[in-house]
């Protein structure tokens, strides 16, 4: 099989081609490098069956393909909110594009959506059953709501169209790969702990995630991918929530840092709980993470150490 997979250069997106390749699969990597880094992928060019194109999604391609896996999209705060009317073009374009590229072909379309399309969730665990919190005119709406449209718009192709889809809610994943820069709260706290700076966390740090490991999410997506009649939308994370002050306490003990944490005002519609439900990737993916969060959060510290010597 060919897989295209957009945002291939990306933290997920290299995970993904790297793990297709170990299958076997040949594997086209489209990115535009907005958000995207060569250097995520520069090993993989030794792969014969592996191609690069250089490519917005939000312009029409040609491409033979058997499966599309579409992560294209910028999605830390940072970088979303950088360029908000990028991002839902990306989201929005970039989405029917993909889906008109796989209606014409005959390719299954996997849509990466995210945790987020349940904005400030009201329930917790969040389940794919809850519609969600979301402010629609907000300055995280540009994500939250490109996100629900293309979710959106993969069912309504599948419906008209009889488009082959797959849909992934992906909670918040981490390891290496992550952007120095693109504040997440893992990158961020890690980078300021290695460095002995204040670990900056917002509100009163009671507010929690769930974070699941990079190989643990990408075993998933391959799984969902590869169901033959699963067409509405997986929770995809781990469901062990921490509060964000336990975690910047946690890495800092990790680090052996010298570092403080000071608090900030929580930014605006900011959820304060995010935990998935994953009894239908249990159920019917047969998947749930492996790898525990220490040994997650070792490995990327490892990363991020070799990061910031590289950088002298």
């Amino acid at each position: 099989m060919k897989i295209l997979v957009t945002g291939g250069a990306g933290f997920l997106g290299s995970f993904l081609c790297e793990r297709l390749l170990q299958l076997k699969y040949q594997v086209i990597c489209l990115d535009n490098f907005y958000t995207g880094n060569i250097q995520n992928i520069n090993h993989l060019k030794s792969f014969e069956n592996f191609q690069v194109i250089n490519h917005d999604v939000t312009e029409k391609i040609s491409l033979k393909v058997d499966g599309i896996f579409n992560l294209a999209c910028p999605a830390s705060p940072i970088q979303y909110k950088k360029n908000p009317v990028f991002t839902i073009r990306t989201n929005v374009l970039g989405t029917l594009n993909m889906l008109d590229l796989a209606t014409q072909t005959g390719a299954r379309f996997l849509q990466a959506s995210t945790s987020e399309i349940y904005g400030d969730a009201e329930v917790s665990p969040q389940s794919e059953n809850y519609w969600g919190n979301v402010n629609p005119i907000g300055v995280r709406a540009c994500y939250d709501e490109g996100k629900r449209v293309s979710e959106t718009l993969a069912t309504d192709y599948h419906r008209q169209f009889n488009t082959d889809i797959r849909i992934a809610r992906i909670f918040n994943t981490f390891g290496p790969r992550m952007d120095v820069n693109d504040g997440r709260v893992i990158s961020n706290f890690i980078i300021q702990a290695l460095k002995n700076e204040d670990l900056t966390v917002y509100g009163d740090g009671i507010q929690t995630r769930s974070f699941c490991y990079v190989t643990d999410l990408i075993e998933g997506l391959i799984k969902l991918f590869l169901n033959s009649s699963l067409n509405e939308p997986i929770n995809l994370g781990k469901p062990e929530p921490i509060r964000m002050r336990a975690l910047a306490e946690n890495i800092i003990k990790i680090t052996r840092s010298n570092s403080k944490i000071i608090y900030l005002q929580m930014p605006k519609d900011d959820p304060k709980v995010r935990e998935p439900d994953i009894t239908k990737a249990i159920k019917l993916l047969n998947w749930a993470p492996k790898v525990s969060t220490e040994k997650g959060l070792n490995q990327t510290i490892d990363y991020f150490k070799m990061v910031l010597a590289a950088q002298g």
